[in-house]
């Protein structure tokens, strides 16, 4: 069911949203060759704790930490440990949540780890540029499928692929909630888009093919041919003037 919510309910979210936004920015400033990728995840989830709120993803349907960080081939939903180390050239898509006050936020990035080849610039140009376009598509009275086509002709466009296997999500006082929000589709089909509802669009896109493989961690998903891949999310609000991106750091 999709939930709409009241000019109340999303001004209580944008806080929880400002959270996640602040997480990651602070997420993307450890990003430097040498640290750990659990080091990262503790930046992360003392200042989510300090600001009085609670990590999304810490214990979510097992989750063993505050934020996915995924390397290089992992697409998303990667596990910090101590034993991953950043180098230079990597590419690292960290993927923050937050709840607060009832509501959740949620955001992602891809940060490169110093200087990147520009094979990989390239893909995370067109990947947050995905995004854009996705989050232009997101107007009242459009439908779900206006976004994930947008997002898709985008990024074929560039020889790149979207992930099928995941998508977007609504997102509010669940962290997910319906609808669905896939990164690919017909425009002018699925589910409308009604003022108040807040979902988070978030393009994962692969250097090669969309394939994808869920690691025995049951976490991990990696390209299958071992590529590069980006992601990147807001969570926004419909609203009768326009798409309101939520996750604003400051």
């Amino acid at each position: 069911m999709v939930i709409v919510k009241t000019a109340r309910e999303i001004s209580l979210m944008k806080d929880a949203c400002r959270i996640s936004a602040n997480a990651l920015e602070l997420a993307g400033e450890y990003v430097k060759p040498g640290i750990s990728t659990a080091e990262i995840d503790e930046k992360v989830r003392k200042y989510i704790e300090k600001q009085g709120a609670t990590p999304s993803f810490l214990g979510y349907g097992g989750f063993p930490a505050s934020a996915c960080i995924s390397v290089n081939d992992v697409v998303i939903h990667g596990i910090p440990s101590k034993d991953t180390i950043l180098k230079e050239g990597d590419i690292v898509s960290v993927d923050v949540g937050a709840f607060y006050n009832g509501y959740h936020g949620d955001n992602a990035f891809t940060f490169a780890c110093g200087k990147v080849s520009e094979t990989a610039r390239k893909l995370m140009d067109a990947t947050r540029e995905s995004l854009t376009k996705g989050i232009e598509a997101a107007l009242a009275g459009n439908r779900v499928g206006d976004i994930g086509n947008a997002v898709q002709q985008y990024v074929e466009a560039r020889s790149y692929s979207v992930v099928r296997d995941f998508v977007g999500h609504g997102v509010g006082a669940k962290l997910h909630e319906d609808p669905s929000i896939p990164n690919f589709g017909r425009a002018g089909h699925g589910v409308r888009l009604l003022p108040g509802m807040t979902i988070a669009i978030e393009p994962m896109v692969c250097e090669g093919d969309y394939e994808v493989e869920v690691l025995e961690d049951d976490w991990t998903t990696v390209t299958c041919d071992g590529k590069l891949a980006a992601h990147y999310e807001n969570t926004v609000a419909i609203t009768p003037d326009g798409p309101v991106i939520l996750t604003v750091a400051g």
